[in-house]
């Protein structure tokens, strides 16, 4: 390169393009060419330099190896000029360079250059002019810099406090996410419940982003000037947020707290990236402003408008959903704790744990890291945090629960054991029940003599409709209808192997009541008409329908699908089951964190303590129960569990009907079929209390009033609740015209929203009619009494008059009169005001409000007082 083209490279692509010609061009006589292949040190740090470079072509590079500044690290592009300080100062090189790439150097050795700085003075004035600008420049950015460190300094962000803990699938989920919105500029939404650190998933997104170095700052939105000066700055005044941020991070705390005026300011920043300084007169009207910053909102909730302007939208799942991270949650604030404290490291139990994971966290990852180090201040440096430490984690569902199994090892033990259903349903039930069977056909005909008919109507009847509201449908659990289901299933597997048919759960659900209803109905009016209680034989088929109707069914269907949704008996059941004091559940949290495989309800092999079990044959999974109605007390989860999770508790009797229960319509039907039976067995008793003069002995008279007899009642409670809807009508009638009357004399007009709010809803009459239930299990209860206390003490000798013996010697234990009216009246006089009890549990509204009903119950109570006490 001739010596004229030299000066004019150095003009164009050099910083020495502020020399004269004059010297640029006796710099260009002492250039020197020369040419390094890569990796290859041009001057070793902390050396004298040896020349001026001036790089032509190639890349070079600082090697800071040695250096901690990053500042200091730079590359080099052609046209630049290296050690000119050093060389005019007298300095030692402060970094290593390295060649990236073949380099093409033009050198000016270190004497001749010094030569040319004392023969022409202008190149060491010009350098300090332009130190002196470069100075100036630093400085004013220094300035800019402190400036807006002092604007930004109240809402920095400095850090991520930590990472997504856990492996579950929301964990991983949540984790996914933030990767895909830090590897963009787009906005995003991140919104949950409260406690959930949402802000420190903001900090994640931006610290994992390529603009890391840039500032982040974190606003609340309830704080926010309603004019937006402090984020938008002023037109012509001072600068806002948006401004002094630069291409730094914007998070908008609790956005649902944004004062509604800046609403529409904000979501155009989210979707056009613009924004418009505040004005202080109407008149005057700025330019919108591009910024560059990222936004970024926290949120409890949604907002329709930002969700559509924003580029992602994150939901941070509640902590209740993510059971199977509390264990790697608490030792994370664990470990985080006690290394701030320099304390040991405490072992949490395994039942401590459980306990966390039983518990829903309404106040979500907050609230857990308060419980850990409370229980780790309260355990005072002993080695284990037991469950008694966390004594707040407690779920509202159990507040007024006593696991049985924790009380009495013993009742674990046994309901674990094969004894409990198995060896007594396989062992004993089966054979008896086909005995008893025989008996029925083959002995003796009328209750005074058959003891298997004094068993079924004078023990049986009686023990378990008193055993209801202590263990619920415990008597499924040895039925021995469903145990020739199962024999039937085995038998017909072995012989025919196949796969047995799914159970179609929508039309079960929508039929399988209905069919119960009328299957009893039958049974009802089979019972009244043809004598079923001194009849033998016909209480022997009926047994054996039923019996059929189970081993049908199980022949066709797997499980226990009978049981569950067509048995008429099982239908009885699980409505008195509601009012049970005990139930069996499972500790949702332990089930969701602990267990993959659901042996409870599918079935498996030993896992743990966990036994083999074909599953739940119910299809009834202990977690998910909300209602007595579909658990046998079987046990099977019981024995599959190897996370101790089901529970068998002692409750307030029938809390279910007024907390997690479900009405259903065939449910109601078949209570009121259950009450109009009351009425059905004391059929002469009302005759002759009401004086009807029906024939008894003409088969359609009989038909006619039993029929009449079962609706009645049901009749009678839907027309009480008529009159509590026109109690209600007049109520809100007398409301309205008084709210008329007092805007007229104020007048003031209200809003028809503060109308609605002084009106008075009632419940449906499908849910207000579980409150008759006490009711109609306390009048079968006092029905059957005098068959108990009665004819049930005479069991030896009807056992003897069985088997054709003379008994008349053997003693007998029957209650006089008088105790049984007792007992009778105080079981109608409890249940009467249980009903009333129970009803305005589940209606939550004022005695008054519900007086109807209350007085039908009553009335209802009187009636049977009547026909059975007296």
């Amino acid at each position: 390169m001739t010596s004229p083209e030299t000066v004019i490279w150095l003009q164009e692509r050099t910083s020495l393009g502020i020399l004269s010609p004059e010297v640029l061009n006796a710099i260009a006589q002492v250039i020197e060419e020369q040419v390094l292949p890569p990796q290859v040190n041009l001057v070793d740090e902390g050396t004298s330099p040896e020349a001026l470079y001036i790089l032509k072509e190639g890349q070079l590079e600082c090697d800071n190896t040695n250096h901690q500044n990053s500042a200091l690290v730079r590359g080099f592009l052609p046209g630049a000029v290296i050690h000119l300080q050093e060389l005019l100062l007298n300095e030692l090189a402060i970094f290593t360079i390295v060649t990236l790439t073949e380099c093409n150097l033009w050198v000016i050795p270190a004497e001749k250059f010094r030569e040319l700085v004392t023969q022409y003075p202008e190149i060491a004035q010009a350098f300090s002019r332009q130190l002196v600008q470069e100075l100036a420049q630093a400085t004013s950015a220094l300035g800019y810099e402190q400036e807006r460190s002092v604007a930004l300094r109240p809402y920095l962000v400095t850090k991520a406090q930590r990472g997504i803990v856990g492996t579950s699938r929301y964990a991983v989920r949540l984790r996914e996410q933030i990767r895909e919105a830090a590897s963009d500029r787009k906005s995003v939404d991140i919104f949950g419940e409260p406690g959930l650190e949402k802000d420190n998933i903001a900090a994640l997104i931006h610290f994992g982003s390529p603009k890391r170095r840039e500032p982040i700052i974190k606003v609340n939105c309830g704080i926010l000037q309603t004019s937006g000066a402090d984020l938008f700055g002023r037109f012509g005044g001072k600068a806002g947020l948006l401004e002094w941020l630069g291409e730094g991070t914007l998070v908008l705390n609790n956005i649902q707290d944004l004062p509604p005026e800046l609403l529409p300011a904000v979501t155009r920043l989210l979707k056009t990236g613009t924004y418009t300084p505040v004005t202080r007169s109407e008149e005057v009207e700025a330019e919108p402003r591009p910024s560059k910053a990222r936004i970024l909102i926290v949120s409890e909730k949604t907002l329709p408008t930002i969700d559509r302007s924003v580029g992602h939208i994150i939901k941070v799942p509640p902590l209740r959903l993510r059971k199977a991270d509390i264990q790697a949650q608490v030792e994370y604030y664990t470990s985080l704790y006690i290394r701030s404290r320099g304390i040991p490291k405490p072992h949490i139990t395994p039942e401590a744990l459980r306990r966390l994971q039983s518990y829903d966290f309404p106040g979500n990852l907050k609230e857990l890291k308060n419980l850990v180090e409370r229980a780790i201040v309260q355990a005072e440096n002993t080695s284990e945090l037991t469950e008694e430490i966390f004594w707040p984690a407690e779920t509202k569902k159990k507040r007024f629960r006593v696991n049985l199994l924790n009380v009495y090892p013993d009742l674990r033990r046994f309901l674990r054991s094969d004894w409990w259903p198995d060896r007594i349903n396989y062992g004993f039930t089966a054979t008896v029940f086909a005995i008893i069977v025989a008996i029925l056909f083959i002995g003796p005909q009328t209750r005074d003599r058959n003891f298997v008919l004094n068993l079924f109507w004078a023990w049986w009847w009686p023990f378990f409709l008193f055993l209801f509201p202590f263990l619920g449908r415990v008597w499924c659990s040895v039925c021995p209808f469903m145990i020739y289901g199962e024999i039937t299933q085995k038998l017909s597997l072995w012989l025919w192997p196949r796969k047995l048919k799914r159970w179609p759960r929508q039309e079960a659900e929508k039929w399988g009541g209905w069919f119960m209803f009328g299957l009893f109905t039958l049974i009802f009016l089979w019972e009244e008409l043809w004598h079923l209680e001194n009849t033998a034989y016909l209480s022997a088929c009926l047994l054996l329908l039923i019996t059929a109707g189970a081993m049908i069914f199980s022949a066709i269907f797997e499980r226990r699908f009978w049981c569950r949704y067509l048995c008429p008996i099982g239908g009885m059941n699980g409505l008195f089951a509601k009012l049970s004091m005990t139930e069996l559940r499972a500790q949702q949290g332990i089930c969701s964190a602990s267990c993959t495989t659901y042996q409870c309800y599918k079935g498996g092999p030993q896992k743990g303590e966990g036994m083999e079990t074909n599953g739940c044959p119910l299809y009834s999974h202990p977690a998910q129960l909300e209602d007595n109605r579909d658990c046998v007390l079987c046990m099977t989860c019981l024995k599959a569990c190897p996370h101790r999770s089901v529970e068998f508790n002692l409750r307030p009797p029938g809390i279910e009907l007024w907390t997690t229960h479900v009405p259903r319509t065939y449910e109601v039907a078949l209570l009121f079929l259950l009450l109009g039976g009351i009425y059905l067995h004391r059929l002469p008793e009302l005759q002759s209390w009401l004086g009807l003069q029906v024939d008894l002995t003409n088969f359609w008279q009989h038909l006619g009033l039993s029929l009449v007899v079962l609706i009645i009642p049901a009749a009678f409670t839907f027309a009480t609740y008529k009159v509590i809807q026109l109690s209600y009508w007049l109520a809100n009638y007398i409301e309205a015209a008084k709210s008329k009357i007092q805007n007229r004399s104020t007048e003031r007009s209200r809003s028809p929203k503060s109308k609605i709010q002084n009106w008075i809803k009632s419940k449906s009459f499908v849910e207000l009619a579980y409150g008759y239930l006490p009711l109609v299990l306390g009048g079968n209860l006092a029905h059957y009494l005098r068959l108990g206390l009665g004819e049930g003490g005479r069991i030896l000798p009807v056992t003897f008059a069985t088997l054709g013996l003379n008994g008349e010697q053997l003693p007998i234990l029957v209650a006089h009169p008088a105790v049984m009216a007792f007992l009778q009246g105080t079981t109608l006089i409890f249940s009467v005001l249980l009903s009333i009890l129970l009803t305005q549990k589940i209606a939550r509204q004022p005695l008054t409000s519900l007086l109807g009903q209350n007085l039908a119950a009553i009335a209802l109570g009187v009636s049977m007082w009547a026909i059975i006490v007296l």
